[in-house]
């Protein structure tokens, strides 16, 4: 029935941030026209969470080296490492100064299937 999921980022600094999905983070992308870049973003699965407080979505790149993601040329990391048992999970810095997550699980994924 679908056949992926698309994804936004909305930035104070759009074309920073492409710039660094592009190129610090390696992501392929093409071109929707006038500059507008897509990216094409590694298997991908969603789960669903109970919360007494308001809903929300959140957005995790997963990783299978999480110490390597966040020790590469051009990462900024705001939060480190912490190992929350069924995975370990860090925060980085987009240029445009938005936080991003990423994240090594630690139980069977998904995407694996």
């Amino acid at each position: 029935m679908f056949n992926g999921a698309h994804v936004i980022l909305y930035s104070r600094d759009a074309d920073a941030d492409r710039a660094f999905l592009r190129d610090t983070l390696g992501f392929p992308w093409v071109d929707a026209g006038s500059g507008w870049l897509l990216f094409k973003l590694p298997p991908a699965e969603v789960a669903v969470h109970p919360t007494d407080a308001e809903p929300k979505h959140e957005l995790y790149l997963m990783c299978d080296d999480i110490e390597k993601v966040l020790s590469a040329e051009g990462i900024s990391v705001v939060e480190p490492a912490s190992d929350q048992g069924w995975g370990v999970v860090a925060s980085i810095r987009l240029p445009s100064g938005t936080l991003l997550s990423v994240y090594e699980p630690r139980h069977p994924v998904a995407h694996d299937l």
